[in-house]
């Protein structure tokens, strides 16, 4: 278990393929930890022994083996990575059925993290540390930016957040929630498609987006996991704005020509009222408790200057 003298820790992450776990394995490597990360797949574990970790096939939907791999790691802490959004999984995303591209994922929330508790109970209290969700799902009632104290929205996957949030806070630990991700290649399908100008300025474009680089967030995981943190943190950047002004920029950094311009009831038409939501009426986030109480410094305070970097 943990060496108390040296702050050397066995850390479990569930999901290390992922665009995160590439990002965290390595960082919590640097620190010194021992660190055992899963994979869906056999074929992924060179890829985590390369990142400096020990690489363990697991299904994260599957009780028995998500208990037999956590026994056998004996974590200090573990960490809930766990989602299924890529094409892969989840086949090619489509805006008005955000039910069936979400749905292994709400699992995972979950189902999966259900048995990642009840794995750390049984090896003696391991922290939790897992991914929430913190973009432009901000509640809709009053101001463009919330706090860690505000609603989320109702939309698809709410209740399966909202489970994995209250099954984690009541077992002391912590819930991340992850603004947008860019950067190391987290978001090329999103560059991809405002390069093609399929991502446009719906209404005046007033919802509001929180982003933040994954190095980054992967900083403020492995802040989470040293501390023991506890409760919810918003992990995003210092400037939630709105579509109006990030989209443009981002096409611009992408060399790309300025997005198109459409009308609401056109976009919902194509895009249904969820996507459509985000863009006109979401709600961005405050990082200032995670900044206050974890001693989290960012690299990339502002995605003006992160996108100019990720796509250069």
């Amino acid at each position: 278990m943990r060496d108390e003298e040296d702050g050397v820790m066995r850390v479990f992450v569930a999901g290390g393929t992922g665009v995160m776990g590439r990002r965290l394995v390595p960082l919590l490597v640097a620190r010194g930890h021992q660190v055992t990360a899963t994979t869906t797949t056999a074929a992924k574990i060179g890829l985590l022994e390369g990142l400096g970790a020990k690489g363990v096939v697991m299904d994260g939907l599957d009780a028995a083996a998500v208990g037999e791999a956590v026994a056998a790691a004996a974590p200090d802490a573990i960490v809930h990575q766990m989602t299924a959004l890529s094409p892969g999984h989840s086949g090619k995303p489509n805006p008005r059925r955000p039910d069936r591209f979400f749905a292994l994922t709400n699992r995972l929330r979950s189902e999966g993290i259900d048995h990642l508790l009840a794995a750390a109970e049984a090896v003696g209290g391991a922290h939790i540390v897992a991914q929430g969700h913190a973009s432009m799902n901000g509640g809709r009632d009053g101001g463009w930016v919330k706090t860690e104290d505000d609603p989320l929205v109702v939309v698809e996957g709410t209740k399966a957040i909202n489970h994995l949030e209250s099954a984690v806070v009541a077992a002391g630990g912590a819930i991340l929630r992850y603004g947008g991700f860019y950067g190391a290649g987290s978001h090329d399908d999103q560059v991809n498609l405002v390069r093609k100008r399929l991502v446009p300025i719906v209404g005046r474009g007033t919802g509001h987006f929180s982003w933040v680089h994954v190095d980054d967030a992967a900083a403020a995981t492995v802040l989470a996991v040293e501390r023991r943190a506890h409760g919810i943190f918003n992990i995003v950047d210092d400037e939630p704005a709105p579509v109006a002004v990030w989209l443009p920029y981002l096409a611009e950094c992408v060399g790309a020509k300025p997005p198109r311009r459409v009308p609401v009831w056109l976009a919902k038409l194509v895009a249904g009222d969820m996507a459509v939501g985000a863009l006109v009426e979401g709600r961005g986030f405050s990082n200032t408790k995670a900044k206050r109480e974890l001693g989290w410094k960012l690299r990339y305070p502002s995605w003006r200057q992160g996108f100019k970097e990720a796509v250069a």
